[in-house]
């Protein structure tokens, strides 16, 4: 089982799963973006080392289709314009698909913005959000959040996202059809503890990457967090930014990083939300995720053992042990589903991944306790199935699912190919049980990497987040009880990328994956500050105060 992939913002998460679950139950410079002419129709200059036709291109916007299902298969229309009428505008951007090749093959780029109101005198100029994975479509998830960010909007920024390569619009990656993907998990519903499942798991592992080649297998070498971050840079110079203005969550964050070591001397006002470990030591790395997601499930089971229906327990540690139980009993007999479409059964990683999904989020723990409850009282399991497919992006009524999946694989195999073994990882359970009851078992599948047959074998462009002399700071958001990105790897990319200097880090004392979307005023006080008029707080600040 992979770890946690893609931040799912609070609004998101709400809306969404009150809807299906009804249907399923019945100090930086003054201006920061400098550019002349016309924000929407003047060519831009020449990229150094592009053919022209790169480097002068202008994307041409237009309003905005439905997204697509490789972005998200739960969009039915447009997305909807902002409060004040403006509307999405949708675009192309032409890249390389090797930048050692700058003359050869290209990819196209989905790109999305809102325009600010602001007159050419107060526009800042664009501000481009990702919002992690690495495999989420920046064109879905914008909209999704526009009013969150829309003071920033207001306030002069041009809001602009994207699908980054091998994702969603952007040539994302394409391995097992729908179906075959359906299959697989209901096959194997568990961690392969035994040689039969261990033979289902290899030949799984096969397919997968026999289907990854076959349909993708051109991108995968060039799908990297370095060419990521290439684009970023070609994509700021068409839109007209002297320097990279950017606003990154989760992977977003790595990526962030990605671009100012690459590009120190063109970094914007910049915020990383949510930021990931940088290490590069696998155990490390997933030791801190199991006691980052073990600590929100007990900041829950606090919360949940306070009410009169708390499904798990009269303490916190009993709803612990209760829900490892839960998952162990699944592994032996799934639970049968009444209104899934394709029949399925809640097996027990599904379960795992929807009672992860809940904890991004403290708006959504709401839904682990009727899904929890529902699997005792009922012995169904309808709701832990649908929040598996909202985070997997899944379609619960088709069955399509977006790139998501297999983009987050294979950008994880381009930066890092390799990794342990099975035997090597599993070496490792006992300290991954004890990490975390619930998460140890099935996270400590994470170590063993990429696939033997996998076709990239070696980094091009080894992660190095180190941004001494970037032209300005890096602010850094930590959430206390962030259980996807705990604070302590924000703690470490502050020191790898520089210190407190370059990335000062402000604290939140609150719940869920990622700071800014909370809407606590303390950090949007911060935040906007820097984004804004370029006040920037000190290191170690914490909100509240």
């Amino acid at each position: 089982m992979r770890h946690m992939r893609t931040h799912i913002s609070r609004a998101v998460a709400a809306t969404a799963l009150l809807a299906l679950t009804a249907a399923c139950t019945s100090g930086g410079s003054d201006r920061p973006g400098e550019r002349s002419g016309d924000r929407s129709s003047e060519p831009a200059a020449g990229y150094q080392g592009l053919p022209d036709e790169l480097g002068r291109q202008s994307p041409e916007w237009v309003e905005c289709p439905a997204p697509s299902a490789s972005q998200d298969p739960l969009a039915t229309a447009p997305p909807e314009g902002l409060d004040d009428g403006t509307g999405w505008e949708c675009a192309d951007l032409t890249v390389p698909l090797d930048y050692d090749e700058p003359e050869g093959e290209t990819i196209e780029l989905a790109l999305l913005r809102a325009v600010s109101p602001a007159s050419d005198e107060e526009r800042l100029g664009s501000l481009v959000f990702n919002f992690g994975g690495p495999g989420g479509s920046g064109v879905a998830t914008l909209p999704q959040t526009g009013e969150s960010f829309d003071a920033l909007r207001q306030g002069g920024w041009d809001l602009v996202s994207f699908d980054p390569r091998g994702v969603g619009e952007s040539e994302g990656v394409v391995c097992l059809s729908d179906a075959e993907r359906d299959a697989a998990t209901q096959e194997l519903g568990s961690p392969p503890d035994t040689a039969e499942e261990r033979r289902i798991a290899e030949r799984q592992e096969e397919e997968f990457v026999d289907a990854c080649v076959a349909n993708s297998g051109d991108l995968l070498p060039h799908v990297s967090t370095a060419n990521a971050a290439r684009d970023l840079d070609l994509m700021r110079h068409v839109l007209g930014d002297e320097r990279l203005n950017y606003f990154g969550i989760s992977y977003g964050t790595q990526l962030g990083a990605t671009y100012a070591n690459l590009f120190p001397d063109r970094v914007g006002r910049t915020v990383l939300d949510a930021v990931v470990d940088p290490s590069d030591d696998p155990v490390q790395q997933g030791l801190l995720d199991a006691q980052g997601f073990q600590r929100a499930l007990d900041h829950y089971l606090e919360d949940c053992v306070q009410q009169p229906d708390c499904p798990a327990g009269e303490t916190p540690a009993e709803g612990s042990r209760w829900i490892s139980q839960f998952l162990a009993e699944l592994e032996e007999e799934p639970l049968p589903t009444r209104q899934d479409p394709a029949g399925r059964e809640l097996t027990a990683v599904l379960a795992y991944t929807g009672i992860a999904s809940t904890l991004y989020s403290e708006e959504s723990w709401q839904y682990l306790t009727q899904g929890l409850a529902e699997a005792r009282d009922e012995g169904t399991g309808d709701l832990l199935l649908l929040l598996n497919d909202i985070y997997s992006g899944r379609d619960p009524v088709s069955g399509a699912y977006s790139t998501q999946e297999p983009s987050f694989t294979a950008i994880r195999c381009a930066d890092r190919p390799g990794g342990m073994s099975e035997e090597e990882a599993l070496a490792h359970e006992a300290e991954f049980v004890e990490a975390s009851e619930v998460f140890g078992p099935y996270m400590v599948w994470s170590l063993a990497g990429c696939a033997e047959d996998w076709p990239v074998t070696e980094a091009a462009d080894p992660p190095d987040y180190d941004a001494t002399g970037a032209a300005e700071p890096l602010l850094l958001l930590a959430t206390t009880g962030d259980p996807a990105t705990p604070i302590e790897g924000a703690e470490r990319m502050r020191e790898a990328m520089g210190g407190g200097e370059v990335a000062p880090l402000l604290r939140w004392d609150g719940e869920g994956h990622g700071a800014y979307l909370s809407e606590d005023p303390c950090v949007l006080d911060a935040v906007n500050s820097w984004l804004l008029d370029g006040e920037i707080p000190a290191d170690d600040t914490n909100c509240p105060a």
